[in-house]
């Protein structure tokens, strides 16, 4: 049996199918797993061991049909649902399964804040795709693999992050998915613990600026470091403050607590930080793997994915945050160990 599962973008997104991959592997053992996503985020999977054989999209669709063509595929499950997978699946001409979005109820809750949103995780919605093949939810959440040359050396950080550090990630694809420049240095400051701030090259003059203001205690390596390598760096980080990006599910996946910071975006969208069942099989009663933090506003959300200004102009969704909270909750974790 070969089954060929489609996920184009975007990091966290990709990161968000793999428990559809490893169930269909692990339960489906006989069957060869193929895996269709970006060339340029080929980083996200391309470690993933339940990952037989993976095919990449960069721009030339029928290349790509062609090249699925010859794999005679006996299924496809579709966890993207756009005019190229559309495209592709007919090509195909095989049974697919094909995740449900949520776009009517998305649209109505962003932009009449018509709340009819089924409260089910994206997760959850792709799981489901797969039910008919028999494969089940195994409770296990997130996978996120690299190789061992991803490892950063701990040496390779300053001698006050050694010894551990709070991972704070900058980025995001979109301004209204950020806190401003300053208010990141305020919340810095706030934090009692070595900081490390984890972005991109696009992050990294913010980085900068961050750092400047105790460059001690915050270390800048937005810009430094792979992917892979800032993946190893949040799963050896004590916890993780994140903006809704895709490190955020990659702290997810190794387990990390994880304070989630949200501005345009919303956790009724579905979209917030996820953990497995089995994960915290362990912990002790009332354990909180993550807390969201979000400015309750009649005009938030306002988009599924960010925007590029605030279109209320006042951008209270970022601004009114409540810093000390964030920073304090922060630090009562680290000081409890987690």
């Amino acid at each position: 049996m070969k089954i060929l599962v489609i996920r184009f973008s975007s990091i966290g997104d990709i990161v968000l199918t793999t428990p559809v991959i490893r169930c269909l592997k692990q339960q489906l053992p006989e069957a060869e797993i193929h895996f269709l996503t970006k060339l340029k985020f080929k980083a996200v999977s391309q470690h993933n061991p339940f990952i037989d054989q993976f095919h990449y999209f960069d721009g030339d669709l029928k290349s790509v049909i062609k090249q699925l063509k010859l794999e005679q595929f006996d299924y496809v499950v579709d966890l993207h649902k756009n005019f190229r997978t559309f495209v592709i699946k007919k090509s195909l001409s095989v049974p697919a399964f094909t995740y449900k979005k949520e776009t009517l109820r998305k649209f109505l809750l962003t932009k009449f804040k018509i709340n009819l949103m089924l409260g089910k995780h994206i997760v959850k919605r792709n799981l489901e795709t797969i039910l008919p093949l028999g494969v089940k939810d195994d409770g296990k959440g997130l996978d996120y693999f690299i190789s061992p040359t991803d490892e950063v050396p701990m040496d390779h950080l300053p001698i006050a992050h050694q010894f551990g550090y709070i991972g704070f990630v900058i980025g995001g694809s979109y301004y209204t998915k950020k806190l401003t420049t300053q208010q990141i240095k305020d919340l810095c400051v706030q934090i009692e613990f070595p900081i490390l701030l984890l972005g991109g090259k696009e992050d990294e003059a913010v980085g900068q600026e961050v750092a400047a203001v105790d460059p001690i205690k915050i270390y800048n390596a937005c810009g430094k470091f792979s992917l892979n390598q800032s993946a190893f760096l949040v799963q050896k980080s004590k916890l993780i403050i994140s903006h809704d990006t895709g490190l955020q599910y990659v702290a997810s996946a190794y387990g990390k607590k994880t304070i989630a910071i949200w501005g345009g975006t919303s956790p009724k969208l579905d979209v917030e930080p996820y953990f497995g069942a089995k994960q915290f099989l362990n912990k002790p009663s009332g354990f909180t793997p993550y807390k969201n933090f979000v400015v309750d506003l009649p005009c938030q959300p306002c988009s599924n994915f960010g925007t590029r200004n605030c279109p209320k102009k006042h951008f209270k969704c970022m601004r009114n945050h409540d810093l000390n909270a964030i920073a304090s909750l922060a630090n009562e974790w680290v000081r409890s160990g987690g």
